[in-house]
């Protein structure tokens, strides 16, 4: 019996562990959703929802809705939902406003091929020489406004989900999204340097 209890009591201390765990992990297919909305809007493509529209629910056959009922009697649907990352504090909405203020000027270049996207989710002047001399300063100053902006975002999204400790695993997830998303034609960077979408 001795020998039992410290087992036990072992096992419990890890379930009551593993369950405080659960709630802290990054979600980061949530992550993705958020930004590719976030990027839609931003840069006004197609398809892009605007914030609050509804998913229509598929019908469900008879069976399904049955199994789903079982579903969520042994997993109540609290648990079983996909988290999400909240994206409409008043300071995220105020950055998104801001960069999408801002993508009118920031698409030409991106378009010309002056600016491209980096590996770490900012815009950097790629080629100096796509732009005339005199407007150059110009040019730096509208990426620094647009990479301070970037930078607040994924530090506003981490905050307003009550988790700072996300900021990086955002902002690496907005990188990737950035590019994915990024036109024909426009240029980004990995590890290999720059390439052309």
């Amino acid at each position: 019996m001795s020998r039992t209890a410290p087992v036990s009591f072992l096992s419990l201390a890890f379930l009551l562990s593993a369950c405080v765990t659960i709630n802290v992990y990054f979600p980061a297919a949530a992550a993705e959703k958020a930004a590719d909305r976030i990027i839609e809007d931003v840069w006004k493509q197609p398809g892009a929802k605007p914030a609050g529209a509804a998913t229509p629910m598929p019908q469900s056959s008879l069976g399904a809705r049955a199994a789903l009922a079982l579903l969520d009697f042994l997993v109540p649907p609290a648990q079983a939902q996909q988290p999400n990352i909240e994206i409409s504090s008043p300071e995220v909405q105020r950055v998104k406003a801001a960069l999408e203020a801002r993508y009118a000027s920031l698409k030409s270049h991106l378009d010309s091929g002056a600016v491209g996207l980096t590996g770490d989710g900012y815009v950097a002047l790629r080629d100096p020489s796509a732009v005339p001399l005199a407007q150059r300063n110009v040019v730096k100053a509208l990426l620094a406004d647009e990479n301070s902006d970037r930078k607040a975002l994924y530090h506003e999204i981490a905050v307003a989900n009550g988790q700072p400790q996300w900021e990086g695993q955002i902002q690496s997830v907005f990188a990737q999204r950035w590019v994915a998303k990024a036109a024909t034609g426009w240029w980004y960077q990995d590890a290999g340097g720059w390439k052309q979408k």
